[in-house]
């Protein structure tokens, strides 16, 4: 399955913003958010199997959420965004384990990524 992420762009800090994850096909295949902020390493942001089992990065909780509504389509909701919140977004499948799944290392296909710039 091939997967491309949208929906970036340029936002101040407060506003709230929605990221796309369009998937080429069905799958049963975990998706993720991943980001990389500039100059930084690339990181988990949550992931959802099926339809609604979904995990956040605990720093994150309570502002991002993630959500399906299709095989093909996953949401990343981001509210209350703030500066350092600024990264490329990449969504990705695979099939991690519990264990493994804030790791890059266990998605095998990555979307091109979409950046998000929150200003102060």
């Amino acid at each position: 399955v091939q997967l491309q992420a949208s929906g970036g762009g340029l936002v101040q800090a407060g506003d709230s913003l929605r990221l796309s994850c369009v998937l080429s096909g069905r799958t049963s295949d975990t998706i993720a958010w991943f980001r990389q902020p500039p100059g930084k390493e690339r990181e988990f942001v949550g992931a959802i199997r099926w339809y609604s089992v979904t995990f956040v990065r605990d720093s994150l909780k309570g502002r991002f959420t993630i959500s399906r509504d299709s095989a093909e389509m996953v949401y990343l909701q981001m509210n209350s965004l703030k500066p350092e919140d600024t990264a490329v977004y990449y969504c990705a499948s695979g099939r991690p384990t519990t264990s493994t799944m804030r790791s890059d290392q266990a998605y095998s296909n990555w979307g091109q990524g979409t950046l998000v710039t929150v200003s102060s």
